[in-house]
């Protein structure tokens, strides 16, 4: 059982441990692997957390970065008041944020972290890099460090770690691999681009990642340049504190965004999941498509040069080490020569790409058709019992809010609440 830290409530006792008095492994520690714990911990469920606190928002975001969602937007989930965005600014003597107030991913890191310190406790940083099941139905957990455990229930909530996406005809100018010191590497590779101040970037996509780190690069000195697919760039819109009645019931408001699709699947999630698998997809994939948040919009906007309705055709690395783009757009034809191509490229949801799941258990599961990521209960079980997936993974079955922070407390409570079950030999 975690023990308490200094100023902690402990978690109340209850006669749980799991499946035959094995703990529940919770694979992660960003925002939702934080948020299960916290709900489980308070239910008296002995659990493990394995991962670096806020690892990805840590190493993953370039520095300068800011969050796209507004602070309602951004509270990690605890099952008791107190835990909130809000909350954490005011005890630590800073200004509460509102809606006009872009939030820096630094602050957002710190609340992660003093989330898990009043509502987690102990993490442990080891990366798990094996899980399968053993004879008895439980589950082997081996950690990088050697250390092997047991499991009864298992919640898989690693975030986008693995998941990045770079274009194959990028790809196969880096035989090593895209990243740090190539020639093509993608956003969440980085945590400063002054690095490209002086050479020549052009930035793949048209979303917030693209055109945060084109307006980054420029404010180093790097010659960013942005390549868009799309005919534009699409900007947020400047939130409006009280609007009137009228535009509140033809676009209401929702964690994602105005309008009745979002506010719906926000409202409820579970009301996504028994539609059919191509609406389900439909409304993952489209319902959110690629915009820039209305903060950075005077950043890029007239300062960085943009190309949309443009599309990489072919690339090459030149004698002069560096890359030479071929471009196709509105009919035409051309050529851009750069020292470097950052794939703001976003992310595609695999479960080939979780290294640590065994080949037993990759058969066992699955997946939703149409697209590589699990099949899930109401509860989040996958096909294999009690091996659980959230946040992004899930998306596919309970809708875009998964993808971002403002699912945690829907995914969590479930979570939480079906361990519970479990343990005491119902499902």
């Amino acid at each position: 059982m975690t023990q308490s830290l200094p100023g902690q409530r402990p978690a109340p006792e209850r006669a749980f441990t799991g499946r035959a008095g094995l703990p529940v492994v919770v694979v992660g520690a960003g925002p939702y692997g934080l948020s299960v714990a916290a709900h489980l911990r308070a239910a008296g469920v002995p659990v493990r957390i394995f991962g670096e606190v806020m690892g990805s928002w840590r190493h993953a975001m370039a520095t300068g970065m800011f969050l796209k969602s507004t602070p309602a937007a951004t509270d990690l989930s605890a099952p008791e008041p107190g835990a909130r965005l809000a909350d954490f600014r005011r005890l630590q003597g800073e200004p509460e944020l509102t809606e006009l107030t872009p939030i820096p991913c630094d602050v957002f890191v710190r609340y992660g972290q003093w989330f898990q310190k009043q509502y987690v406790g102990d993490v442990d940083p080891a990366r798990v890099v094996s899980l399968d099941r053993d004879a008895a139905g439980d589950f082997a957990v081996r950690l990088a460090d050697g250390r092997e455990l047991a499991a009864g229930t298992v919640v898989v909530a690693t975030g986008l770690n693995g998941l990045a996406h770079v274009p194959q005809e990028l790809r196969r100018l880096t035989p090593e691999g895209p990243g740090l010191g190539a020639l093509v590497s993608h956003t969440s590779h980085h945590t400063d681009l002054s690095h490209y101040a002086g050479q020549r970037v052009a930035v793949i996509g048209g979303g917030q990642s693209a055109l945060e780190s084109a307006a980054l690069l420029h404010e180093a000195g790097a010659e960013a340049r942005v390549l868009v697919r799309a005919g534009r760039v699409r900007w947020g819109t400047t939130p409006v504190p009280t609007r009137p009645w009228a535009q509140r019931l033809a676009r209401p408001a929702s964690p994602l965004g105005t309008g009745w699709v979002l506010a719906t699947v926000c409202t409820a999630p579970y009301a996504v999941r028994p539609l059919p698998a191509s609406a389900r997809l439909l409304l993952f994939r489209r319902a959110l498509g690629p915009s820039g948040g209305w903060w950075l919009r005077e950043r890029v906007e007239g300062v960085v040069p943009v190309l949309t309705s443009c599309r990489v055709t072919h690339a090459e690395v030149t004698p002069e080490a560096t890359v030479r783009l071929e471009l196709t757009g509105r009919g035409r034809t051309s050529a851009l020569t750069v020292d470097h191509v950052l794939a703001a490229t976003g992310y595609r949801l695999d479960l080939d790409a979780l290294p640590f799941l065994s080949p037993g258990l990759r058969q066992a599961l699955v997946c939703v058709p149409g697209a590589k990521a699990p099949d899930l209960t109401g509860t989040f079980e996958s096909s294999v019992p009690g091996l659980y997936f959230t946040g992004s993974l899930a998306a596919p079955m309970f809708g875009p809010m998964m993808r971002f922070v403002a699912g945690t407390e829907f995914a969590a409570a479930r979570i939480a609440r079906a361990a519970v079950r479990r343990g005491h030999g119902a499902r």
